[in-house]
């Protein structure tokens, strides 16, 4: 059996919940199969995962996966997985989220649980507007790009995710898109080996709305975009300013080490029920 017949079976409720509902071109995919590899490389048991999403185009991966999985309310997955890893501290929690439901209505508790330092894996899937209620702008909708509710062009500058957990606390942030599928590979199994919180962002694209709205082409244009306009950590240390414009880098942007939540928690409990039991 190949490979990545072998992970289909092994990883995927293929025989319940398929075809899938994304439209042709989209990233979600791609990256699925990048999240299926990572957690075969990293030899996890699927009873020790869970896999949380949100609502939204890749809030469906939790229906895909033969894991354990949460679909939740918009903006509210990772207030979810932290219930879950409080509870049981043993689990791998991943967390599935696009750039509205992360940043919009969930901005809060992105930011918080970076700060917090809650041992959750984040995946954020970055396609530059809201792909599943209508094409709204999102949070990540560049400057003047047109959507639905920006049919003039946006006027709002948009956040850029990675910085913004990076400036949280994120003891890891990667970025990566769904056109440099190896190094996707990689940046998740990063996060998944790190103890702490832990972001991927993946550039992926809409080709059906944001595409569309602002004539960039088919989803294979619009590939080939991140191509040309993506660059590597490594790259960018020997480029200058100027060539730097419109570009994005992806790679491994931060990797430090901050306490646990759950372990402070823990100690914390250990001494307040110290104090009581002496009393």
């Amino acid at each position: 059996m190949a490979e990545e017949t072998r992970l289909i079976y092994k990883y995927l409720r293929h025989d319940k919940k398929f075809p899938h509902v994304w439209c042709p071109g989209c990233g979600n995919g791609i990256l699925l199969g990048s999240l299926i590899r990572a957690v075969d490389a990293e030899s996890l048991k699927k009873d020790d995962v869970v896999l949380i999403s949100g609502i939204g185009c890749s809030g469906r991966l939790a229906v895909y996966v033969d894991f354990n999985t949460l679909h939740t309310t918009h903006g509210r997955a990772l207030t979810f997985a932290t219930g879950v890893k409080l509870a049981n501290p043993s689990l791998h929690v991943i967390v599935v989220m696009g750039d509205g439901d992360a940043t919009a209505i969930g901005g809060n508790h992105l930011i918080h649980a970076a700060r917090r330092n809650i041992d959750l894996t984040a995946i954020i899937v970055n396609n530059n507007i809201y792909g599943m209620t209508g094409g709204q702008y999102s949070p990540t909708t560049p400057y003047g790009s047109k959507a639905s509710t920006s049919p003039y062009g946006n006027i709002e500058h948009s956040f850029d995710i990675s910085e913004l957990a990076i400036t949280a606390g994120a003891v890891f942030v990667g970025r990566g898109s769904v056109y440099h599928t190896r190094l996707l590979d990689t940046l998740i199994r990063k996060a998944l080996q790190k103890r702490g919180f832990s972001v991927v962002e993946v550039i992926s694209q809409c080709n059906t709305l944001y595409g569309r709205y602002n004539r960039i082409g088919s989803a294979v244009d619009m590939m080939r975009q991140q191509k040309e306009d993506l660059i590597s950590v490594a790259r960018v240390k020997n480029m200058k300013p100027e060539e730097l414009q419109g570009k994005i880098v992806i790679g491994v942007l931060t990797d430090k080490d901050l306490p646990l939540y759950q372990d402070e928690y823990s100690a914390m409990r250990a001494r307040a029920q110290d104090v009581v039991v002496k009393k």
